[in-house]
């Protein structure tokens, strides 16, 4: 039995620790994709556009740091309304640059010189264009690989129908009476001469065969 405790007082709430890891009933919800199709699917699509994904993010994460930087140099030695700088440190710029490029866009920090409003606005229209390109790779990734699984299974229902053909047809070219199959291969007969060198040379006959004829009554 487990029991929990928290460091205060050394009082022990066991109950109301189990009773919130109730929340975890959530977890249930996996069972409705129990073999992971969904999982493998995002993977696939992820893996096979690796490269174009970090691409985009490489450049838009860059974009992030540099533009984040001179807004920083741009306002840093600017008061706000409340007698404080809004970008007072590095970490502040960083901070309004992932708001911004996240298009959440809280309005808590904003540039209020004429030269961070105009990295600002080159930020937004470069950065976020880099930043929402890999939802189209994953959108155009997804429905390509839907469209090739539904392919792939319109192509297995078509293979018992064409063998099931083939071999109907076969039957019926065997039971007709004057089907027959012409032989030509050629017959090599292992020599019996311990004279060789080898001693496992082989000899054709001088001829090919003629035609065999299977005759099916």
């Amino acid at each position: 039995m487990v029991v929990l405790s928290v460091g205060s007082n050394g009082q022990v709430f066991a109950t109301s620790a189990i009773r919130g890891i109730r929340f975890l009933q959530i977890l249930r919800m996996l069972h409705v994709d129990r073999q992971g199709g969904t999982w493998r699917l995002l993977g696939s699509v992820v893996f096979i556009h690796r490269q174009e994904l970090i691409t985009t993010l490489y450049i838009g994460f860059l974009g992030l740091i540099f533009s984040s930087y001179f807004v920083y140099l741009a306002e840093k030695d600017v008061l706000g309304p409340d007698g404080k700088a809004d970008f007072a440190s590095y970490a502040d710029a960083l901070w309004w640059g992932v708001i911004t490029v996240t298009t959440i866009g809280y309005g808590d920090t904003v540039p209020q010189t004429w030269m961070g409003k105009i990295v600002a606005s080159c930020f937004s229209v470069f950065a976020i264009s880099f930043f929402a390109l890999p939802a189209g790779i994953l959108g155009s990734g997804f429905a390509l690989k839907v469209q090739q699984k539904q392919r792939q299974k319109h192509f297995n229902r078509q293979i018992p129908a064409a063998a099931m053909l083939i071999q109907c047809l076969w039957r019926c070219y065997a039971a007709d009476k004057s089907f027959h199959s012409d032989a030509t291969w050629q017959i090599y007969v292992k020599s019996s001469d311990t004279g060789n060198n080898n001693g496992n040379s082989s000899t054709a006959l001088p001829s090919q065969l003629g035609k065999v004829s299977a005759m099916f009554s």
